[in-house]
């Protein structure tokens, strides 16, 4: 999508962009989630509360992916639409918002965009990585989940190979109240898990995901390097059926581990 180009004609008034892609990161620590709620801190409520305070006035934001409480975000896209019209430069906006936000959320871009731009709907895929450390970090205890058990590496990556294509992931999904009904058939673009010193990476990319998806993955797929579960069973598992003894749920991994990585368009 070519927002610069498209940007001057569709996200305007009065000759000045009123639509705006936002490009963030933020250490999800402290926040129960992206998502604004009543009586809890939130990246999009902190987000609303600084934008509202620069602006004073309403704005519309939403994001590419609603990460749940502790998660982490590199690459998380947003929309912010002005209901007011501003002469803010789009440096300007930038610098005052962040000024604004707390140390733990940064906008790392900010760009004029269409009009009709929306981050959720637009949005052709979303990456998330998992990161597991096979030893105790001192300095990253809150970016990672601490594996003692000793991990086959080999049968992590036979696993996550099998994820690419279109699966059933309904043994992977938390019953989410805000879509009943909802499809758990997903295609996955790409999946895989490597090492780098300590720190086992688990990445995957797909159109969409399900509530607590790959949190429940990495799970998994740490039981699989664990050699408490086989290739072949999370095969069976991948195409929606439930096996009898296994609770998936109860393998959901830490929300430590977890970080957003970026938004296709």
């Amino acid at each position: 999508m070519l927002l610069h180009a498209r940007a001057a004609r569709l996200g305007t008034i009065g000759g000045m962009p009123q639509t705006f892609k936002l490009t963030l990161e933020y250490d999800g620590s402290k926040f129960s989630g992206w998502q604004q709620q009543i009586n809890a801190r939130t990246v999009q409520g902190e987000l609303l509360s600084a934008a509202r305070e620069l602006l004073h006035s309403e704005v519309d934001i939403q994001g590419a992916g609603r990460t749940d409480s502790g998660v982490h975000a590199l690459g998380q896209a947003a929309h912010l639409k002005l209901r007011t019209p501003t002469r803010l430069t789009v440096e300007h906006l930038l610098r005052e918002l962040n000024d604004r936000l707390p140390s733990s959320i940064a906008v790392v871009e900010l760009q004029p965009a269409p009009a009709r731009f929306h981050a959720r709907h637009d949005a052709l895929t979303r990456s998330y990585f998992y990161q597991i450390s096979t030893r105790k970090a001192a300095l990253a205890k809150r970016y990672v989940w601490w594996i003692k058990e000793p991990l086959d590496l080999d049968l992590m990556q036979q696993a996550a190979a099998l994820l690419a294509g279109r699966h059933d992931f309904a043994a992977f999904r938390a019953p989410d109240p805000s879509k009943p009904g909802e499809s758990t058939i997903v295609v996955v673009d790409s999946a895989e898990v490597g090492r780098d010193g300590h720190m086992i990476v688990f990445r995957i990319e797909a159109s969409h995901f399900l509530w607590k998806m790959v949190r429940r993955l990495a799970g998994t797929l740490v039981r699989i390097g664990k050699s408490e579960l086989s290739v072949e069973q999370f095969r069976e598992l991948l195409s929606g059926r439930s096996l009898a003894g296994l609770d998936v749920a109860a393998w959901t991994a830490p929300p430590s581990g977890l970080f957003l990585e970026g938004i296709k368009y």
